[in-house]
């Protein structure tokens, strides 16, 4: 999988300088627990007010899960494909526009390097709006804004690497999904308490059995956040005995793991790839 240096560059230049004491190959800080958590799928979320919006969305995922488009957007991320930027207009009232929300710390659907937004998601975004013969713009923002801004209508759709569940349906029309993700988890590489886990359900034995004051890192108003508190939408159970320390974007969550702050942390399976691949490299 491509290397994503766009992700966290704080926390890159303080890896690669920790690096640089000795000749030898970098050792790796961390290691991805490679079993998954839960099933989810993603999706957009489309704005109450515009049912029209929703059926062409509806119309264009189908049309590019069918023909391969969206394969092939994958290969630039997960394969070996070559990203390819997407520029922003501003907001103007003046002209037809779609005006996306998104969270631009979630490679490899959503990242900036510079002025110009990558990812998985926000290819999509630009194909769909070309398809709607409108001008695409960008709205980076919170994570936890994301479904917010378009329940306000400050924003038409919301494409941010989005996971269907009723809490956030309050606020947007869900499309039919596109993408199947699931949580996994992160831990320091000589972290071994996961290392005899097969299946989710041994991962969940660990956790029950988790010490008082566990500290778990995860994005803030992520699936990873609600997996640690619990979630009736989503069906999880609260971790006990944990304590989930929220950030802004999973790759700083995994700095402060680094740092021995947390003891580990949750997080969506193909950022998480990005994550571990970018630290360790």
């Amino acid at each position: 999988m491509k290397k994503f240096l766009a992700i966290a560059l704080a926390a890159i230049m303080l890896f690669a300088l920790a690096a640089c004491g000795g000749s030898g190959e970098k050792e790796a800080a961390v290691k991805l627990i490679d079993i998954q958590l839960s099933s989810e799928e993603y999706a957009f979320g489309v704005d109450k007010a515009q049912p029209e919006l929703l059926e062409k969305t509806n119309a264009f995922i189908e049309k590019i899960l069918k023909d391969g488009t969206f394969d092939e957007i994958c290969n630039k991320y997960l394969g070996d494909g070559t990203p390819e930027g997407v520029a922003s207009a501003e907001k103007d009232a003046t002209k037809d526009q779609l005006i996306v929300a998104t969270n631009a710390e979630f490679a490899p659907f959503e990242y900036l390097e510079g002025d110009l937004y990558y990812g998985i998601d926000m290819e999509v975004a630009a194909l769909l709006a070309a398809e709607l013969g409108k001008e695409l713009v960008i709205d980076n923002m919170d994570f936890d804004a994301v479904c917010l801004a378009v329940g306000q209508h400050k924003c038409d759709i919301a494409i941010a690497g989005l996971s269907i569940n009723p809490d956030r349906e309050e606020s947007v029309t869900f499309t039919t999904p596109y993408y199947k993700s699931a949580q996994k988890i992160i831990v320091k590489a000589d972290d071994t308490r996961f290392d005899a886990c097969e299946t989710a359900e041994d991962i969940e034995a660990v956790l029950a059995a988790l010490p008082e004051g566990t500290k778990i890192g995860a994005q803030t108003g992520t699936t990873g956040q609600s997996y640690i508190e619990g979630n009736d939408a989503f069906g999880f159970v609260k971790i006990e005995n944990a304590q989930a320390v929220t950030y802004d974007s999973a790759a700083l969550a995994t700095q402060d793991l680094v740092n021995g702050n947390v003891d580990f942390v949750i997080v969506d399976a193909d950022p998480a790839v990005s994550i571990v691949e970018t630290i360790n490299g």
